[in-house]
């Protein structure tokens, strides 16, 4: 199934969004220091030893009992690689660990897991800043919140739940990315420093977002996509379920909700073969290993059978790999029509990562992956389905103007 994303609606907008006192003067956000330290993966010792300030004043900095000098500002966007007018921007709330569901968050060192959620925060003013300038669809995700310890099979009817309300079927999904976009989910690329995250998902004022891994094998990335989608299903609410058995759950849902149980059956997958199994994985466009583990789900294959598949799988390279996929990864449908419409109207994707002052090197981090071309870079542009972005942009029945007054 291929789904598009619905019109979207170019309404350029102004708002203050600097931090002032009350006397209308500017003044750095404290709340922003410190996450841009996160967002370098530094502690306050590391960024003491990069602008010569003593860990004592970069602590004052960050909790708002000291304002910084000019100079000082300066040399700490050097250090942190950001334009000083990050600094000024109004305060940020951060993304609170609990509303975020880590895969392994015990083994995940706590400077990696505060960079995630650093990236995660820079992302969520990135989709506020195209939300404000477009209109995009708004979010239709169920509440189906289970309690810890739900059965799998609570897990599995959820998954069937989200099918009917999307009015899936039980066929395929060709494009899980732009099926999320269309549902209203913000998908954003992790940050390559934290990759060893794997993927988080959070919602944010009743936004849903997920982050993925784009270095993965486009099947991994997919079913990624899939088992944050199931937390964002399935473990809601301001404290997120955490654990073993929270994981289980998503993969659980991410293999019912991409291999339906009814469409599994209908292709006749009892005792398959490794051949078989290679030839389905291109039906539900899924790792070999995935197809593998759902099979035994559903009984498919005996304990013995599933050991054997699996044993041959590893073998050939499938345990971390998919040798001979021609699958392409997806890409942000949404993310691309933006671009396409900002250069088509003379504006370039500058002006975003301009507006909320990051450099072009820091956006393209929060969308590596995600679109065919990056700010910075319009020798590499790849067509999307056969439409070049030239093409795309000139679409105007897919984005239309309003207006452009704040372009000038």
């Amino acid at each position: 199934m291929t789904t598009r994303i619905p019109h979207m609606w170019l309404t350029w907008s102004r708002s203050n969004s600097s931090a002032l006192r009350k006397d209308g003067t500017v003044v750095v956000s404290p709340s922003r220091l410190l996450l841009a330290r996160k967002l370098r993966g530094l502690t306050l010792a590391d960024l003491s030893r990069q602008t010569g300030h003593n860990v004592q004043t970069l602590s004052r900095y960050e909790n708002g009992r000291q304002e910084p000098s000019a100079e000082s500002v300066e040399r700490l966007a050097t250090a942190l690689s950001l334009p000083e007018g990050f600094f000024f921007r109004r305060e940020v709330d951060g993304v609170p660990v609990d509303a975020v569901s880590f895969r392994a968050l015990t083994k995940t060192p706590a400077f990696r897991r505060d960079q995630a959620l650093a990236g995660g925060e820079v992302a969520v003013e990135i989709a506020d800043w195209i939300n404000a300038h477009f209109r995009v669809p708004s979010p239709n995700l169920l509440s189906v919140g289970l309690p810890d310890g739900s059965s799998l099979v609570a897990v599995e009817e959820a998954a069937l739940r989200v099918r009917r309300h999307w009015e899936l079927g039980s066929r395929p999904i060709t494009n899980l990315l732009h099926l999320l976009e269309s549902r209203g989910v913000r998908v954003f690329s992790l940050v390559q420093e934290v990759r060893d995250v794997d993927a988080f998902s959070f919602y944010r004022q009743g936004i849903p977002y997920i982050f993925v891994d784009t270095g993965k094998t486009a099947e991994r990335q997919r079913f990624d996509l899939a088992h944050e989608l199931g937390h964002l299903i399935i473990h809601q609410g301001s404290e997120r379920v955490h654990g073993r058995e929270a994981e289980k759950q998503a993969d659980r849902f991410a293999a019912a909700f991409l291999m339906p149980r009814e469409d599994i059956l209908g292709q006749r997958m009892r005792n398959a073969s490794v051949e078989r199994i290679l030839a389905g994985r291109r039906r539900w466009r899924v790792s070999a290993m995935a197809l593998t583990h759902r099979l035994r789900e559903l009984g498919l294959l005996t304990e013995w059978g599933y050991r054997s598949c699996c044993v041959d799988l590893s073998n050939s390279g499938y345990r971390t790999s998919e040798p001979g996929s021609q699958l392409v990864a997806e890409t942000s449908q949404m993310l691309e029509k933006v671009f396409a419409h900002l250069r088509a109207s003379g504006v370039g994707m500058r002006r975003i990562a301009n507006d909320l002052h990051l450099t072009t090197r820091e956006f393209n981090r929060h969308v590596f992956g995600l679109v065919p071309t990056v700010i910075g870079d319009t020798s590499q542009v790849r067509s999307i389905e056969g439409v070049t972005p030239l093409q795309a942009a000139n679409d105007r029945g897919n984005l239309r103007l309003v207006s452009d007054r704040s372009y000038t």
